[in-house]
């Protein structure tokens, strides 16, 4: 595959995943412009010799049932399809399997799914014309995105329904609708405006290739392990600044204690950390020694040696993310250049062609994938929540004023409904932590009598996420108002360079408060830098 600025040329083996989400997501903010997708020259050559073969062989008068090309699918693979019914049987399919429900997909996941289908087919091994793939291609270049219904998927024989309903756009249904341009419209309408035709037929295997294998799946696993990495980077920011909030020890990030652990994830996490307070002065024994006016402490100062586990094992427990996150992309960097429809056709030594059944189409990688990736989102969220109720109990937090009131506690409440906020989004994770792999329900006759649920687990995934972006929000804006109490007492003490910039960035949105203030609108602020990506840019 090659790529450039302008241009992305698939040949079912190179796609990346930074690639994948560019086109999903456009240059988000940069300027040059999305990539036009193209099909490699290779595997345009390759596409065309296959299907010259299969439509000289096996869909001429006689040819033996051939299970995807002229029979029926399913529990009716036996049945077979005569060539004059072919295509009528290529719309039936359509009608049939568009059978989602619910609300759209958001555009970036239907356009991740154009894109890596149109990957998956040009590896040339899916019988499919090449007249398919150019016509995919050309709907995602010139922005027709598909509606898909977000329900309605087992990922099994792969997403059948929500790529059915993209088949239906393709084909320029009647019933199918699109956006384009932001504008919700009728399939055709929306064709006809990007200046394409506005029907297009199918062919023999054409719609099974389409909708076979679990991409609208992958779609969500890409988009969602992109942000799962977001995320990490706004952990360490938000670790960092309660650090110094609570004037933490840095002996847990010595570089001496990960080595001896042996995990990559680990020592990156805390190498990130001590990145994060290099020069800060409020991590140090001189910040220690001096005592808050809240602080609960008794006779001389001692070295407090360890902080708790929110604090002293970040290392180990957002290093252990980290790693799944490798282990996760390197399961969809595989799965975004694979072939994953049923039947597959391959040459043999003599320059003929078979087609060989097999299940690439179960989703059974992708939702161990994405129920991994949740298990492990969630423990950064989990611990975050630990951080921000620390912050507010002084008996916990080393002297700041409880509930972080920064005026006269009792007639001000202070922080303790963000953190309460915090506590319930870290629950609903909880519950979105079900494995969906670890259920099954029989379809389709009980043909396909075990389905992986990985749709369902690429949701839970991204809900998981989205719910993080908040959790660390909110511990963001409890570390800065620790900070801003603390400072006063700490004259003369430094943030660390890269936190004071974390640190400020929140305050040119949200003063430092010491009556309460409407909490919703601070949280609200501070959430917004955090999914925005606005502390990363700065620090």
């Amino acid at each position: 595959m090659v790529s450039k600025d302008d241009e992305l040329w698939l040949d079912g083996d190179g796609l990346t995943l930074e690639n994948i989400v560019r086109v999903a997501r456009g240059s988000q903010g940069e300027a040059r412009p999305n990539p036009r997708v193209r099909l490699a020259v290779e595997a345009a050559a390759k596409l065309r010799r296959v299907r010259d073969y299969v439509e000289g062989y096996w869909l001429r008068p006689g040819a033996p049932t051939i299970y995807g090309f002229n029979s029926g699918v399913g529990k009716l693979k036996d049945t077979h399809i005569a060539p004059e019914d072919n295509d009528l049987f290529q719309k039936l399919i359509i009608e049939s399997h568009c059978s989602g429900i619910g609300d759209p997909a958001p555009e970036e996941v239907v356009r991740a799914t154009m894109l890596m289908r149109a990957n998956a087919l040009a590896k040339g091994v899916s019988g499919v014309r090449i007249e398919v793939v150019e016509r995919l291609l050309e709907m995602l270049n010139r922005e027709v995105h598909p509606v898909i219904p977000l329900l309605g998927s087992v990922g099994a024989s792969g997403d059948l329904a929500p790529m059915a309903h993209l088949v239906s756009v393709l084909v320029g249904h009647p019933e199918a609708e699109a956006f384009y341009r932001g504008e919700r419209l009728p399939a055709r309408e929306a064709l006809r405006r990007a200046g394409l035709k506005e029907t297009f037929a199918m062919k023999a295997k054409d719609v099974l290739a389409m909708i076979n294998g679990c991409t609208f799946t992958l779609a969500m696993a890409v988009l969602a392990v992109h942000d799962a990495r977001r995320v990490m980077a706004l952990a360490e920011i938000a670790c960092a600044l309660s650090m110094e909030a609570m004037r933490g020890e840095m002996g847990a990030f010595d570089p001496r204690i990960q080595e001896v652990r042996n995990h990559p994830g680990q020592i990156k996490a805390a190498e990130n950390i001590r990145t994060l307070l290099a020069g800060s002065e409020w991590t140090s024994d001189r910040a220690r020694r001096m005592k808050l006016k809240d602080e609960m402490r008794e006779g001389e100062w001692q070295p407090r040696v360890q902080d708790a586990y929110s604090l002293r094992c970040v290392p180990q427990v957002h290093g252990a993310a980290l790693d799944v996150m490798d282990f996760v992309e390197q399961i969809l960097r595989r799965e975004a250049n694979a072939a994953t429809d049923n039947p597959l056709v391959f040459e043999e030594e003599d320059g003929s062609y078979v087609g060989i059944s097999g299940g690439n189409f179960h989703g059974e990688y992708l939702a161990f994938a994405m129920d991994f990736l949740t298990v492990a989102v969630h423990e950064i969220g989990n611990i975050s929540e630990r951080r921000s109720a620390r912050l507010l109990d002084p008996a916990t937090s080393y002297g700041l004023p409880r509930n972080l009131v920064g005026s006269t506690v009792g007639l001000n409440t202070g922080f303790t409904l963000a953190q309460c906020a915090a506590a319930a989004l870290v629950s609903e994770n909880k519950t979105l932590c079900f494995p969906a792999s670890a259920d099954s329900i029989p379809t389709k006759s009980n043909q396909e009598d075990h389905v992986s649920m990985s749709t369902w687990a690429a949701r839970k995934a991204r809900l998981v996420i989205g719910n993080l972006f908040k959790i660390l929000g909110i511990e963001i804006l409890c570390a800065a108002q620790g900070i801003s109490c603390a400072e006063p007492q700490l004259e003369g003490l430094r943030l660390a360079p890269a936190t004071r910039k974390a640190y400020d960035r929140v305050r040119r949105d949200v003063a430092a408060t010491g009556d309460d203030r409407y909490m919703n609108k601070q949280m609200n602020l501070v959430v917004a830098l955090a999914e925005s990506g606005a502390f990363e840019q700065e620090v």
